[in-house]
């Protein structure tokens, strides 16, 4: 049966330390997934609401956007998924009862773990300026508080509206839509601190900002080249594509700076020998230094100009732009350099390269390890250099495969989520609704958390998300949400965000993924669009877990109707009785999706298109595939101090926190630890077992601690740390991001190691 959320926060001062474990999945994964799925949830629910995960005819899961095999699976989820499900599914509730037990001081200093540990929003909640506690609230009174503080701004450009990429695409088509007739393009989202390089990038190099690959051809591919991602946790149903692309003669390149068991063998558990032996997935672990990457794709792309007979050079000719400059650039690569930068071996270099020239067809995947660097876009640009090289875009079992994080942040993005939209997607919606939208670009996270900082800012809703958790400069970003008027927060579980807010306070409870959604119109289902461009239903099939919720598109039509007025041109009533309605208006705002209703009612829904990938087509201000020349960067390391990535736990997804081990790097009962290499840890003279305050530095001057954090020896690179966020994101600078895509830059932090004055 389904236990209670723990009354106090556990105790996280001692965690126990192991190895690190070599396989990934197997019985301790259908064991881990099962017990956490029936303490929220208990067995009988456990059994039926897991068995519709990821199902044609069920809801898509509200963790990954790894897309769903044509034929699926009974259990057709990974253990962090079944997670994510039991988070969502629990019968834990947090009813007005607890909010009036706990004020926000008390919420404040209490963990994200017991937060979410707690349960279900239930009830619309308030906080009222100069007060302690939230308060219930009717649905129409928390409309009208949006409605007063934006009327109270001199410019709806003082507004932000952030997006989680849990947020379904009729939703996000709609948020946007309300935000655009206000008069603002303020829509920051949750791109802007992952994918944002890997959109950049692309949208330059190939013309369209999103992967080029589907499903199948990572079952047809020669090599996958997998850099700066772990899927063994954050996407481990890629796991199965890895285990069927092997069997079929792939072989596998691994590029990190942490070796990671889901790489190393995969258990698979819908199979006998994966509940035995496993498969082993790497072929060669390239254990490269935190932002190397560039020097390496960069001295393979030299090595490949100097193979005879190695390049593509019908497809270069005919379909590329730019190759003499970045040739030039290319043939300066240089080894005691590239060696540098990467820290690995000439020979290792040399065995890449013939594994690439021995292979006809190559894909390569990628995820934040590469795209939170000061110079990730560069680095894209360089693989899109080696896979143009040799023809591997735009044919079977080849091309570019940016992995995304969250069920459908890439879906938002397609619905408009942008606060840079381009001039024929403000067109066509300027057609379709009568209004003219801004065209002044808006906030992205970094812009809107300064602007909130500055008093630029003063309304900021989120739908969906745990924005203070996921950004950087805690500091500073919790400073700057204290200085709102009004924060709002469309929620389903208690988080971090809750507890730092501005003058006045909502928390507006909303649908999950896993529930019912009855409109006047009847049930609805919405859509999402997973990370190879798929886009199909999703069909929830519990009860609400409280009468008093609101679906995410019945929020975003009741405040569009209250905050926009009778003037308004768009015909919100409808849209909220009936989603179909909105798919009909989205199909003739955004290509692709001509048809959209008879089209995702097919079992499996369909693929957008993708020029590049279905044509050869490359719709670039060149028309072609463009090659790009860019100084090699990497990050240098002053002496004495390591390069820190921020990273997940196992028992974690993006901010959200399922329990306190990371099982695979063998950590339990503790979230407090830095992981070090061994040579680094002898030089430094840090102790296994001793307590360090983690200290930032930049160029700023400013001093950025996180205190007490157990060192643990661990076969990292050498000069490379690695450590949990959000407990880390305190230490990556607001102003430290991406060139172009302006990402937090969160996996190469400079810091040194200071004994901890408790230890």
């Amino acid at each position: 049966m389904a236990t209670k959320p723990p009354k106090g926060d556990p105790v996280q001062d001692a965690p126990q330390v192991s190895g690190p474990k070599r396989a990934a999945a197997g019985l301790p994964a259908i064991g881990h997934s099962l017990r956490m799925a029936q303490q929220q949830m208990g067995v009988k629910r456990t059994a039926l609401t897991l068995l519709n995960v990821n199902q044609k005819d069920g809801f898509d899961c509200p963790g990954c956007a790894w897309p769903e095999p044509e034929h699926r699976h009974k259990a057709e989820f990974c253990e962090n998924g079944a997670k994510a499900v039991a988070e969502e599914a629990t019968l834990r509730r947090v009813t007005p009862a607890f909010f009036a037990e706990h004020p926000v001081a008390d919420l404040s200093g209490r963990s994200g773990y017991w937060l979410g540990q707690q349960g279900r929003l239930t009830h619309p909640m308030y906080l009222p300026e100069g007060g302690e506690r939230y308060e219930p609230v009717t649905w129409e009174r928390a409309f009208d508080i949006v409605a007063e503080e934006i009327a109270a701004l001199s410019s709806p450009d003082e507004a932000v509206f952030y997006t989680s990429g849990r947020t379904s695409n009729e939703a996000a088509f709609l948020y946007q839509l309300f935000a655009r007739q206000l008069g603002t393009n303020n829509l920051p989202d949750c791109s802007n601190m992952c994918h944002e390089s890997s959109g950049s990038a692309l949208s330059e190099t190939i013309g369209v900002g999103k992967g080029s690959v589907l499903l199948e051809d990572l079952h047809k591919a020669d090599l996958i080249i997998v850099a700066g991602q772990n899927p063994g946790t954050n996407h481990p149903r890629m796991l199965s594509a890895l285990e069927k692309a092997k069997a079929n003669g792939a072989r596998i390149v691994s590029v990190n700076p942490l070796p990671e068991a889901g790489l190393e063998r995969f258990k698979n558990p819908q199979t006998p020998k994966g509940l035995t032996t496993g498969a082993a997935l790497t072929d060669l672990f390239l254990q490269i230094r935190l932002g190397g990457d560039q020097a390496l794709f960069r001295l393979l792309n030299r090595l490949i100009l100097d193979t005879p007979g190695a390049v593509d050079e019908e497809f270069v000719r005919e379909h590329t732009y730019g190759f003499d400059e970045f040739a030039e650039a290319a043939r300066a690569a240089d080894w005691d350099e590239t060696l540098t930068a990467t820290g690995l071996t000439r020979g290792d270099i040399e065995q890449c390269l013939r594994m690439v020239l021995e292979s006809e067809r190559v894909i390569v995947c990628w995820a934040m390890g590469l795209t939170q660097h000061k110079h990730s876009v560069p680095t894209i640009r360089e693989i899109v250099n080696f896979l143009l090289l040799r023809g591997n875009i735009g044919r079977p079992g080849a091309g570019v495969c940016p992995v995304r994080g969250h069920s459908n942040v890439q879906g938002d993005r397609t619905m408009g989520i942008f606060e840079r939209p381009e001039p024929a997607f403000l067109d066509a919606l300027e057609k379709e609704f009568g209004f003219a939208p801004p065209r002044e670009h808006g906030y992205d996270v970094v812009r809107a958390i300064r602007a909130l900082r500055d008093g630029k800012a003063k309304v900021f809703f989120a739908m969906g998300g745990n924005f203070v958790s996921a950004s950087p400069d805690t500091e500073v970003t919790e400073a700057a949400m204290r200085r709102a008027r009004l924060t709002v927060h469309v929620s389903t579980k208690l988080n971090r965000s809750h507890t730092v807010t501005g003058a006045r306070a909502l928390i507006l409870p909303t649908l999950g993924r896993t529930e019912r959604d009855v409109q006047g119109g009847g049930e609805q289902f919405v859509t999402v669009e997973d990370s190879m461009g798929m886009v199909h239903a999703s069909r929830g099939r519990l009860e609400p877990a409280s009468p008093q919720l609101l679906s995410e598109p019945a929020i975003v039509c009741r405040l569009a109707r209250r905050v926009l007025g009778e003037s308004s041109t768009v015909p919100w009533e409808e849209f909220e009785k009936d989603y179909a309605t909105i798919r009909d208006r989205i199909a003739r705002v955004i290509p692709g999706f001509e048809d959209f209703n008879a089209r995702v009612a097919r079992p499996g829904g369909f693929a957008l298109p993708h020029a590049p990938r279905d044509e050869r087509r490359f719709p670039t201000a060149t028309g072609k595939a463009n090659f790009t020349a860019a100084p090699v960067e990497f990050p240098e390391l002053p002496e004495g101090r390591l390069l820190l990535q921020t990273l997940r736990s196992h028992d974690q997804y993006n901010t959200t926190i399922y329990g306190l081990d990371d099982r695979y790097r063998g950590i339990k009962n503790g979230r407090r630890v830095v992981l070090v290499n061994l040579e680094d840890a002898r030089e430094l003279r840090l102790v296994d077992g001793s307590y360090v305050d983690l200290v930032g530095e930049w160029k700023d001057g400013v001093e950025r601690r996180a205190p007490g954090f157990r060192v643990v020896h661990y076969p990292t690179a050498r000069g490379c740390a690695a450590a949990y966020y959000p407990e880390t994101n305190v230490l990556v600078p607001l102003d430290a991001t991406a060139d172009t895509s302006n990402t937090p830059a969160s996996k190469s932090v400079v810091v040194r190691l200071e004994q901890s004055a408790a230890d």
